[in-house]
């Protein structure tokens, strides 16, 4: 992470160190109450009540070709599009994976029958696709496997439906209203299988084109065209165990074809066709149980027929229509701010609520890499250790263990990205399994020449595949393509003078951005600097409480945070112009931190941050200034359950192998020999 004294002794000396994307509109602010943390702490801001807002933004990728009216389906890590009407108007068949993390998109096959406004769902590991329609409205019911590629005709629907949608609640997959031909429908069918149908229950008014998200308890439907070919604003709530559907308010405004997904504690009804049949750019936030319903700042640009998927904390809005098919991706977080204009750190939501990425202190497993121990360790929010590395019990390293400065979950939770940088080696090791899938460098013999690297550092995924590391001694950035071979680097070797794009003056950080840029700190200059790929600075930077600053990561709102590596440590929120927002700097009791190397915001609003020289990693609230959660025991190293010794590195794994922290792989299949 930072690029550090090399022997934990190193704490007694005097140090001898040598010096998260696009711009966004947000919607308004409502409040959120934020839970109490177990310890105590502060800050130098002072605390003040957390809110939630919507934020809307374009995604920093677009879809190679235009498309409306597909259908999208998530596994809460890769998003499938399957058919839809491309930028002539006819149907298509294809079926692609989306990596929102990186962007990428592949192709993995064909439907039997090319389709538009059909509904979809993920049954069993498959995209089920029902009904839809090219030239007629059809009953098919067509599945696509993404592990095999294959696809089929599995059934039938119980009747020809098109212009319908579906939300799947607990494992079942509920269809709403739809067209079949000549008229507009009022049921609503449930399947588990995509084979077997059955009534569920029935809407007071037949609709085509509703707006449908899924609750933890049932559907929220809105709007949709009635038969009199009229939009409607009526919003219903649906609870599949009692088959009854109730009107919960109605919207501001009749709408059509618009898109809905469900986010924190409130449903957000995005864009569609407003009464005169134009796009609308119009965005609604409806408390299901209340019926509350505030009208919020609209799209940037109106939409209409974009499919929607969810992947943890976000929800995406994908392709549509304005005039004509579009290839954006639009992005939906909630965030988390103060009153205030100079709110505190913005992530998305405080607590509760169905997503995973929204609780407190945290979902899924934490990994941390436990430098002084010479281990990793995976624990979970009660301190459990789940998995730890080396162990008896597992494969034993090919080349010694020693010096993990940092890991990474990749593979969606399949494998684990190491720089040992006093090893002087680079490894990806499978998860659970501990068999050590790739290697690159020798251990404890420095280089530069290929297959030598000397202290890496933050070795991380690249967009678009590939890795990318701090090769720090060396003075360079080092890039490696999917193969796991040299390909290509950011500075002169050896030279370690401050120069981008031509010399790279030491660098301790490259944390890499979805459109592959990257966020890169330099010792000798003490600068923060953004770049691309072939590494001309887009803005730098030098904080003047960022002495040491280490593992810059930006945050949703377009701001950033950046570690302090020094006693007292701190965290710092900073722009891109160099205005400090927020500091974290405690210098007395158990707040004070100790050479921090990493400040990680997590998706639930709090702050990751491994206190390398207190043996703890702590997550900071920062609305609160308080310690919501440590692992480890202050300034006591140690080896046993709850212990950690100088942990310098971490990453957060969500339920559904999400890493919010950082992009990923695009594929979740290991590769023995290669990353």
């Amino acid at each position: 992470m930072t690029a550090r004294t090399r022997i934990r002794n190193a704490r007694l000396w005097s140090a001898a160190i040598g010096l998260a994307l696009l711009g966004s509109a947000c919607t308004s602010v409502r409040t959120a109450g934020t839970p109490s943390a177990p310890t105590p702490g502060g800050t130098e801001a002072s605390p003040a009540p957390s809110a939630t807002r919507l934020m809307l933004r374009a995604a920093p990728f677009r879809l190679r070709a235009p498309v409306q009216r597909e259908v999208a389906v998530s596994d809460g890590s890769t998003i499938y599009l399957a058919g839809g009407l491309d930028a002539t108007g006819s149907s298509v068949a294809g079926v692609f994976a989306l990596n929102p993390l990186s962007g990428s998109l592949t192709y993995l096959g064909s439907l039997p029958r090319p389709f538009h406004d059909g509904a979809g769902a993920l049954v069993a590991g498959r995209i089920v696709v029902f009904g839809g329609g090219a030239s007629t409205t059809t009953d098919l019911v067509q599945a696509f496997d993404p592990a095999s590629g294959r696809a089929r005709v599995i059934g039938r629907l119980p009747r020809p439906l098109s212009d319908l949608a579906a939300a799947t609640v607990n494992g079942t997959a509920y269809l709403v209203g739809g067209w079949d031909g000549s008229t507009v429908s009022a049921t609503i069918y449930a399947t588990t299988d995509g084979v077997h149908f059955r009534v569920a229950g029935k809407l007071p008014i037949g609709v085509r084109y509703p707006a449908v998200a899924a609750l933890p308890s049932g559907l929220l439907i809105a709007g949709g065209e009635d038969a009199a070919g009229r939009p409607v604003g009526d919003v219903w709530r649906f609870d599949p165990s009692t088959g009854q559907t109730s009107k919960v308010t109605d919207l501001p405004q009749p709408v059509e074809q618009a898109a809905a997904f469900g986010l924190g504690a409130e449903v957000y009804v995005v864009g569609g066709l407003d009464a005169n049949g134009e796009p609308s750019g119009s965005t609604w936030a409806i408390d299901p149980s209340t019926g509350r319903t505030a009208a919020l700042p609209p799209l940037r640009r109106p939409l209409a027929d974009a499919a929607v998927a969810l992947t943890p904390g976000q929800a995406w809005l994908i392709g549509g229509w304005r005039g004509t098919a579009v290839a954006e991706v639009e992005e939906a977080t909630l965030v988390t701010a103060t009153p205030a204009a100079s709110s505190l750190i913005s992530t998305t939501p405080t607590a509760g609520g169905s997503d995973p990425a929204s609780v407190r202190p945290f979902a899924g497993k934490l990994l941390i890499a436990d430098r002084g121990n010479n281990r990793l360790l995976v624990v979970d929010a009660k301190g459990r250790v789940l998995w730890r590395y080396p162990d008896p019990s597992l494969p034993a390293p090919p080349v010694p263990f020693f010096f993990p400065d940092d890991a990474f979950w990749v593979h969606r939770g399949r494998a684990i990205l190491v720089n040992e940088e006093d090893n002087d080696v680079l490894a990806e090791i499978a998860y659970p399994s501990g068999r050590t899938l790739w290697t690159y460098g020798h251990p404890r013999v420095p280089g530069s020449a290929p297959g030598y690297v000397h202290q890496p550092d933050d070795l991380y995924p690249y967009p678009g595949g590939g890795m990318v590391v701090a090769d720090a001694s060396n003075c360079r950035i080092l890039f490696f393509g999917p193969a796991g071979r040299p390909a290509g680097q950011i500075g002169r070797t050896g030279n370690c003078t401050p120069g981008l794009p031509v010399t790279v003056g030491y660098p301790n950080g490259d944390t890499p951005l979805p459109d592959g840029h990257l966020l890169v700190t330099e010792l000798h200059a003490g600068s923060i600097s953004e770049i691309t790929r072939a590494g001309d600075p887009l803005w730098t930077v030098r904080i003047p409480s960022l002495s040491v600053p280490s593992d810059p990561q930006r945050l949703s709102d377009g701001t950033y945070v950046a570690a302090d590596y020094g006693s007292p440590g701190a965290v710092v929120r900073f722009t891109s112009g160099g205005r400090v927002l927020w500091t974290f700097r405690p210098t007395s009791g158990p707040r004070e931190l100790d050479h921090p190397s990493l400040a990680a915001p997590l998706p639930n609003g709090l702050v990751a941050v491994t206190d390398d020289f207190n043996d703890r990693v702590v997550l900071l609230d920062p609305a609160s200034g308080r310690i919501a959660w440590q692992y480890g025991h202050t300034n006591v190293p140690g080896t046993a359950p709850g212990f950690l010794n100088t942990p310098d590195g971490l990453d957060l794994l969500l339920p559904g192998g999400r890493t919010p922290l950082h992009v990923d792989f695009a594929s979740a299949r290991v590769h023995p020999g290669r990353p």
